[in-house]
C-alpha cells in the first residue's frame, strides 16, 4: 500500500506513495455501479454529470460499470484554483448543455473534503427540477468537512493527505496515474 513511486518526467519531481491501486479502485467501481443499478432501476437514461476536470477518468469507469443507459454530461465548477486548499468561494465556469427536469440525475465527484462544492452545486442542481439527484464521489475526507453533504455513494474514505492520480491533478500534473497516489 505504501510503494513509494519516483517521478521524473514532470516538471518538479516528487515521491508518491500509492493509497489505492489500481486494481482496487476498479473492484470499488464495480460495486458502485451495480449499487446504482438496484436503486435506479427505472426507465430512460440516467445523467452521470462529471464535475471538470478531476471526475472524468472515474466518470468514465463508473458508466461502463452501469447496465441502464447514461447520458454524459459535465460542469466546471472551482472553488480551488491552483493551490491545495479550497478558496470558499464557488466559481461556475461551465455549466450543463441540456435540461435534467425529471430525470435520474448523479453528480459525479473524484473527491469530496469541505463539502463546500457539493453543497453549492446540489442546490444549483436541484433548482432544476429532477426526478432524482444522488451524488457518488471516488473519494470521501469526511474529516475536513465545512459544510454537511450526503454523498449517495463512496468508492473509498481517506484521511487527510493530499491525494493525486486517477483524474486527481496537484496544478494540473499526476491526473494520468492509475492509482490515488499521496502526493509527499
Amino acid at each position: 500500500m505504501s510503494n513509494p513511486l519516483p517521478l521524473t518526467t514532470l516538471r518538479d519531481p516528487a515521491t508518491l506513495r500509492v493509497l489505492i491501486s489500481a486494481e482496487r479502485i476498479q473492484q470499488r467501481i464495480a460495486e458502485i455501479g451495480q449499487q446504482i443499478d438496484e436503486d435506479l432501476p427505472g426507465q430512460g437514461p440516467v445523467y452521470l454529470i462529471g464535475i471538470l476536470k478531476g471526475s472524468f477518468i472515474f466518470m468514465a469507469d463508473l458508466a461502463r460499470a452501469i447496465r441502464r443507459s447514461a447520458r454524459i454530461e459535465f460542469m466546471g465548477v472551482s472553488s480551488y484554483g491552483r493551490g491545495k486548499s479550497s478558496s470558499g468561494e464557488v466559481r461556475v465556469l461551465k455549466d450543463l448543455d441540456v435540461s435534467i427536469a425529471g430525470s435520474d440525475v448523479i453528480i459525479v465527484e473524484d473527491i469530496v473534503d469541505s463539502g463546500i462544492t457539493l453543497t453549492y452545486l446540489k442546490s444549483l442542481l436541484e433548482a432544476r427540477q429532477p426526478r432524482s439527484l444522488r451524488i457518488v464521489t471516488l473519494l470521501d475526507k469526511p474529516e475536513r468537512r465545512v459544510r454537511p453533504v450526503h454523498v449517495d455513494y463512496v468508492g473509498f474514505q481517506i484521511p487527510d493527505e493530499f491525494v493525486v492520480g486517477y483524474g486527481l491533478d496537484f496544478a494540473e500534473d499526476y491526473r494520468n496515474l492509475k492509482e490515488v497516489c499521496i502526493l509527499e
